[in-house]
């Protein structure tokens, strides 16, 4: 070994500590900095970390780098496998981007076109009466109902198998929309499922295949799938529970393969470099991202926030760009900020964690001071202290139909009055004026004016007369509706029967149904996927079939009275 002299030892100690004095300054400062960011982002997950519960994985990314990512709780609460940033969720609704920007791909490369009719590449469509396009698929204005309300309907389960071939079936069986494509925004998953079936036979390649090939691979998501088949083994995977009311969790299953609006597999560390490319787009290119982009517009030419998979938005003043998702009790989120060039994931596999604001928590920790003020929420608009008489407010007591199955009850309870719409809870009327109410339940002002001896109520903007209450039903007219009602679309079938006084439904793969009357011939079903059973009569006035409202996004499911 060669010596060395004590002079060149102790120089060599005097350029170390210069090295140390000079540098670790900023780096410390930086370093302690990030440690109370991590600290902080730990606090929010700190109940996963204790005892056996699931939980969520988590990475923040920016300028091309990952800041931070990491796991809280139980991937499996059986096996008690931790969640770490490689843990594979199902990422639900977050997959729509994926499906978004294979189509713009496929638009720059010239091989459809976004004014496209659907059924030239998929002619199965049955004839809805209108041209649905590429167009109104990527923006939710196709009017095509959403699948989840109507498998329901026709008898599945949730935790059933539920196959991409079953869903695109369900979808060819339709006759009649929602509304007419192009006049409204309505989320449908079903126009995703389409678009994946089109990238499908355009490229004449699965979708699995060609998203492996085109998205994941050229990133690096050698973790990411598109699932087609439910039976497949998938290594580090979370599993999704519920909470139950006694406080512990229940294991949900998931046999779906909705690809296009699902079913995509994926990790945090993952989806960091599909955030990334958001700020650099090396895949797909600046023109199909900026596609992505693109706003939809409206048959009356106002435009909405979503864009091919991802809704615009804006959070303490600054642009974002986000996507939520939620399937089988994962809850999922992805927000980015385009100027700042930051973005969070968050998965979670049990519906307890609010990932969205738990994303936006991520975001203050990490922005801080270059976000805006927060927005102060807004004061209640009602007047402190003024009265009006009962008199006036006896006025507006009754009933007002909103639309099919929605209805709002108004009643005067002492010296106010109190509103309660279809399976929604009461809440106060705060008086304006004689004739304008805040409802602080609603975020919404209610307000009403006569027209003659009709009393009308403007609720956001539309105006609803007071109906004329109706009597209760005798047994032979509740023998007009019993009978056995099909619906051709859904290939299924229902028994209206009458019980103790009443109407109930019943279907082989469903419990009972009981029917409230909420006026005339409109009644709701105790069911999640029957807020409005309305039955439809010929021009003598029998009874000839029912029309079913499952919710905003599957409407109009009508059913011919066989017998």
């Amino acid at each position: 070994m060669k010596k060395t002299s004590f002079s060149n030892r102790r120089s060599r100690l005097a350029l170390l500590c210069l090295v140390v004095l000079a540098i670790p300054g900023g780096v410390a400062s930086a370093q302690a900095a990030g440690s109370q960011r991590e600290r902080q982002v730990d606090a929010l997950f700190a109940e996963n970390n204790r005892g056996a519960t699931p939980g969520a994985a988590i990475a923040v990314v920016r300028d091309g780098r990952i800041l931070l990512s990491r796991g809280y709780g139980l991937a499996s609460l059986e096996h008690r496998v931790p969640i770490t940033s490689a843990t594979v969720f199902d990422v639900a609704s977050v997959s729509k981007q994926f499906t978004g920007l294979a189509i713009a791909m496929l638009i720059e490369q010239g091989r459809i076109k976004l004014t496209d009719d659907i059924r030239t590449y998929i002619p199965e469509l049955g004839d809805v009466g209108h041209k649905i396009t590429i167009d109104h698929l990527v923006h939710h204005t196709s009017g095509l109902r959403d699948w989840p309300g109507t498998l329901s309907l026709a008898g599945w389960r949730m935790d059933d198998v539920i196959s991409f071939d079953q869903i695109l079936r369900l979808a060819y069986n339709q006759r009649t929309l929602n509304s007419i494509p192009g006049a409204e925004y309505t989320y449908s998953n079903t126009g995703y499922n389409l678009l994946a079936e089109v990238v499908a036979r355009v490229t004449g390649q699965s979708f699995r295949v060609w998203t492996d090939a085109n998205l994941f691979r050229p990133l690096g998501m050698i973790d990411s799938h598109f699932r087609d088949d439910h039976t497949l083994v998938i290594p580090n995977r979370a599993f999704g529970y519920a909470r139950t009311p006694a406080g512990g969790y229940l294991s949900v299953s998931n046999n779906l393969t909705a690809m296009g609006s699902s079913s995509l597999f994926s990790t945090v560390d993952d989806l960091a470099k599909w955030v990334m490319n958001f700020d650099d787009p090396k895949l797909g290119g600046r023109t199909a991202m900026a596609l992505t982009r693109t706003r939809g517009k409206l048959n009356d030419g106002s435009s909405i926030p979503y864009a091919f998979g991802i809704s615009q938005g804006e959070y303490r003043g600054k642009p974002t760009v986000s996507h939520s998702g939620s399937w089988a009790a994962f809850a999922t989120f992805i927000v980015h900020f385009p100027e700042q060039r930051f973005g969070v994931i968050v998965l979670a596999n049990t519906g307890g964690i609010n990932v969205s604001r738990a994303a936006y928590d991520i975001a203050d920790t990490f922005l801080g001071t270059e976000l805006g003020p927060r927005a102060n929420p807004e004061p209640q608009r009602g007047v402190s202290g003024l009265v009006v008489t009962p008199a006036v407010l006896d006025q507006y007591i009754g009933l007002y139909r909103l639309g099919p199955g929605w209805y709002v009850r108004i009643r005067r309870d002492g010296g106010m009055l109190v509103t309660q719409a279809t399976r929604e809870a009461e809440f106060a009327m705060i008086p304006r004026s004689d004739i304008s109410f805040w409802v602080e339940g609603y975020n919404s002002l209610m307000e009403f004016d006569r027209d003659g001896a009709v009393v009308n109520l403007t609720y956001r903007g539309r105006r609803y007369p007071r109906l004329v209450e109706t009597t209760p039903l005798s047994p032979a007219q509740l023998a007009e509706f019993t009978g056995e009602y099909e619906s051709e679309e859904l290939k299924t079938l229902y028994r209206i029967e009458s019980k103790d006084g009443g109407l109930v439904m019943r279907h082989q793969r469903h419990p009972t149904i009981v029917l409230t009357r909420l006026w005339r011939d409109d009644f709701s079903g105790a069911s999640r996927f029957t807020r409005s059973v309305e039955f439809e009569r010929d021009t003598t006035g029998g009874v000839k079939g029912f029309a079913v409202l499952i919710d905003d996004r599957s409407r109009h499911v009508r059913f011919v009275k066989r017998r």
